[in-house]
C-alpha cells in the first residue's frame, strides 16, 4: 500500500511538472491600434492554451517615456511586439526583433471624432476635411504613426501646415479621443480602432480616400524572448480566422497572412 501511495505521488508530480513545462507567460507589448482587439483576444487565446498573455501598452514611435522604443531602450523585456509595420521593421534592422518573425496582423485606417453633442462636420470629401480642420479652434492628433503622417504629409499636401501649426498639437501617452472628450480639443484624429472605445466622443467617419493612409500593424518576436514557441503559438492565433471577428469588431481589417514558420 505504501509503495502504491508513493507511485501515485510520483505520477501526480510528473503530471504537474509536464503542465508547468508546457505553460508559459507571454510578455506582449502592443501599440494603441491593436490594443482593444488584443484585450478581447487574449482571454479567447487563454481558453484554448495553457499559456498566459501579459499585456503592456505603448505607442509605436516617438520619445514619450511609455512609448515602445523608450521602454525597450530602458531595458524592458518582452517576447512579442505588436506595432506599426515600419516601426517593427526598424527593430528587425537594429537586432531587437528576430528576422523572419514578422507577421502582418491587421490593416488600420484613420478617422476623426468630436465631443459628444458637438456639431459633426462632414469629412467625407477633401474639401469637407479641409474646412473641418480650418474651422476647428483646436485639433488633436497622435504623436505616433497616424499623427506623423498628418503633420508631415497630409497637412503639407493640403496646403494648411501654417494654420495647423497654430491650432493642432500632438498628444503623447494618451488617446486622442480622451482629449476631445474632456473638451481640450474640438476635433481629434487617430486610427479608428483607437477612437471607437473611448466614451464621450462621436465618431464622425474615416478620412476620405484621397487623404487616407492604411497602416499595417504587425507582430514580431524579440531576440531575447523567453518563450519563443509560446510566442509563435500566440501570433498564429492572432493571425487566424478564429481571431478575425474580434479584430473586425475593433475597427480593424484582418490580414490573414501566410505564416513565416
Amino acid at each position: 500500500m505504501r509503495k502504491l501511495f508513493f507511485v501515485s505521488l510520483i505520477l501526480v508530480a510528473n503530471v504537474l511538472s509536464v503542465g508547468f513545462v508546457n505553460s508559459a507567460e507571454i510578455q506582449v507589448i502592443t501599440s494603441g491600434a491593436f490594443a482593444e482587439a488584443l484585450k478581447d483576444l487574449a482571454p479567447e487565446y487563454e481558453k484554448q492554451s495553457p499559456n498566459k498573455v501579459i499585456i503592456s501598452y505603448g505607442s509605436s514611435m516617438g520619445s514619450a517615456p511609455d512609448s515602445i522604443p523608450s521602454r525597450l531602450a530602458k531595458g524592458e523585456k518582452f517576447d512579442v511586439l505588436i506595432l506599426a509595420a515600419p516601426a517593427l521593421d526598424g527593430f528587425i534592422k537594429n537586432g531587437v526583433v528576430q528576422p523572419g518573425t514578422r507577421v502582418d496582423l491587421v490593416e488600420s485606417v484613420m478617422g476623426a471624432v468630436v465631443k459628444t453633442g458637438a456639431p459633426k462636420p462632414d469629412i467625407s470629401t477633401m474639401s469637407g476635411l479641409k474646412a473641418a480642420l480650418l474651422n476647428a479652434k483646436s485639433v488633436a492628433y497622435s504623436a505616433s504613426a497616424s499623427g506623423i503622417y498628418l503633420s508631415t504629409e497630409l497637412f503639407p499636401k493640403m496646403g494648411i501646415s501654417e494654420q495647423m501649426d497654430k491650432t493642432a498639437r500632438k498628444i503623447y501617452s494618451e488617446r486622442v479621443a480622451s482629449v476631445v472628450a474632456r473638451g481640450d480639443a474640438d476635433l481629434g484624429f487617430q486610427q479608428v480602432s483607437e477612437l471607437l472605445p473611448i466614451p464621450g466622443v462621436t465618431f464622425i467617419g474615416e478620412l476620405p480616400q484621397e487623404a487616407q493612409k492604411t497602416v499595417l500593424f504587425s507582430a514580431g518576436i524579440t531576440n531575447n524572448a523567453q518563450n519563443v514557441n509560446a510566442s509563435k503559438d500566440l501570433i498564429m492565433f492572432l493571425a487566424s480566422t478564429k481571431a478575425a471577428p474580434t479584430i473586425q469588431k475593433a475597427g480593424l481589417k484582418p490580414v490573414l497572412p501566410t505564416l513565416p514558420w
